[in-house]
């Protein structure tokens, strides 16, 4: 999943890169814009669970840095149920979207790219990370402050 976040990041960059380059000649590319959005969208989904996992994202822990090491546990598992129950109800609402674009065949406005796989795909990556966060939740690591 990382990696397609990653060939997905290397096409947008490349894409823009060339677009600006060529709107100097007058010869834009088009639907820049919309795919830039659906690249976005693709990066952020498929990154989110290997960047979970690897703890790259912004942790803040106000609280559970001032108590106990077993209290500090509690709310890691806590905030953990609360992180799967989060995602799960995103991936729903994405599995029903998806559903919906397919049904009425919902595309982007230039290129008319069909949005369902985009939304059934994300809807998959919020599995994904409720696995991963249903994993960190019995994980013998300790907590970080």
């Amino acid at each position: 999943m990382y990696l397609i976040a990653g060939l997905t990041m290397v096409c947008s960059v490349l894409l823009t890169v060339s677009d600006v380059v060529l709107r100097t000649f007058k010869m834009p590319i088009l639907g820049t814009y919309e795919l830039v959005g659906v690249f976005a969208a693709i990066m952020v989904g498929f990154a989110l669970p290997e960047t979970s996992r690897a703890r790259g994202h912004v942790f803040m822990d106000l609280a559970a840095s001032h108590f106990p090491s077993k209290v500090a546990k509690v709310f890691h598992v806590i905030s953990r149920i609360l992180g799967i129950a989060f995602f799960a109800s995103v991936s729903w609402y994405l599995w029903i979207m998806g559903n919906d674009y397919l049904a009425t065949g919902e595309t982007s406005t230039t290129l008319l790219i069909p949005l369902y796989p985009v939304a059934y795909a994300l809807a998959i990556c919020c599995i994904v990370e409720c696995l991963v966060l249903f994993v960190e939740m019995f994980e013998q690591k300790e907590v970080e402050p």
